[in-house]
């Protein structure tokens, strides 16, 4: 039977947009560049903190770059996954939240994805590790993931103590992510855990969609007891 999904004017004009910038950065074998140059680097953070930031690559803006490296993948494998992913989850999303919220949850979880990226690469990596570009748009595609499971979760939890059970059921959801991220990337061997799988990005987006869905829903609908 066929899925029929709901309309999604704001999910399809971000999915066409990272389609098209794919598509000229593949067809002429730019991918390497446009990762250093459109691309999230770590380093690139640590270095503007502390003064030390050179000009012998044409970088966009630091402050830019969590939106740019959206739209930089790694091959059509990578980009047919996210804009799959981008497309489901962005149009329940924006049936339900609308299309200015569903565009904010992105932008939003593209920033929170450079930090938790960046948060990762302080913790766990080396700086030659903390050098390599995060590009895609699974962070923010993230977010959007994190929101579509909050508001479309079906299982009820209890609160526990003092908690509420939808600061309990965000708590839950983070975690169960946040294991799911790392065992894919442990799968994946040293080097996918290290630069080839952006796991802090993910668990980054992924979390402040969860955090974006209350109050987005409660502006959308009215606040609630």
């Amino acid at each position: 039977m066929a899925v029929t999904l709901p309309r999604g004017p704001a999910t399809n004009i971000i999915a066409v947009i990272t389609a098209l910038a794919f598509l000229p950065v593949e067809l002429f074998e730019l991918t390497g560049r446009a990762a250093i140059i459109a691309g999230f680097i770590p380093e690139r953070v640590n270095a503007f903190a502390a003064a030390n930031i050179t000009l012998d690559i044409p970088w966009l803006p630091l402050w830019l770059t969590p939106l740019s490296a959206t739209l930089v993948h790694a091959g059509w494998m990578h980009l047919v996954f996210n804009l799959l992913m981008l497309i489901f989850c962005g149009r329940y999303v924006e049936q339900l939240l609308g299309q200015g919220r569903t565009i904010l949850i992105y932008v939003v979880g593209a920033y929170a994805a450079a930090f938790g990226q960046w948060a990762m690469a302080t913790l766990f990596m080396t700086p030659q590790d903390s050098v390599i570009p995060m590009i895609g748009a699974s962070g923010a595609i993230s977010a959007l993931l994190g929101t579509y499971a909050v508001i479309y979760s079906q299982r009820g939890v209890n609160p526990i103590g003092p908690i509420p059970a939808h600061v309990v059921r965000i708590v839950w959801l983070a975690a169960a992510w946040t294991v799911l991220q790392l065992l894919i990337a442990l799968a994946g061997g040293f080097d996918a855990f290290f630069g080839g799988i952006a796991v802090g990005a993910h668990i980054g987006g992924f979390i402040a969609g969860l955090l974006l869905a209350r109050p987005l829903l409660a502006r959308r609908f009215g606040a609630r007891g």
